[in-house]
């Protein structure tokens, strides 16, 4: 069964993302689970989660982004007041960070991130050489 489209495709949040998250080498969009799913071999970012709360109740995240960080990094984002751990991502390590009031910046460091540590190693090397290629222009 077909999973309903959780977004606006003229959503300005999810354009904003979609620039940054296809910005990587070999990136590319798919709708997974009725979000946008950015992935080159694996799925690196989703934009929009939910999250469960202990009661039982489900709260919408529509402009969060779902990263796989490392552990360490991940335990101390979840100290912020703007994560959440996602339904059913959560229990293997992914977080939900609501985007509205991050920098294009912080994005594109916890994008880079998560790139990082799901791209094959040939195209990991290739996203760590490109801030060093746009800071020399």
């Amino acid at each position: 069964m077909a999973h309903a489209q959780m977004f606006d495709d003229d959503d300005p949040v999810l354009a904003r993302f979609r620039t940054l998250a296809l910005g990587y080498p070999a990136a590319q969009e798919k709708v997974s689970h009725g979000r946008p799913a950015f992935f080159t071999k694996k799925v690196f970012a989703y934009f929009g989660g939910t999250e469960k709360h202990v009661t039982g109740q489900l709260e919408q995240h529509p402009h969060a982004v779902l990263l796989l960080l490392d552990p360490l990094d991940a335990e101390v984002m979840l100290e912020r007041n703007d994560t959440f751990v996602p339904m059913y991502l959560g229990p293997t390590g992914w977080i939900g960070i609501d985007i509205d009031d991050l920098s294009d910046e912080e994005l594109r460091e916890l994008l880079t991130d998560s790139y990082r540590n799901t791209a094959p190693t040939r195209l990991a090397r290739l996203a760590e050489a490109e801030p060093e290629a746009d800071s020399q222009s």
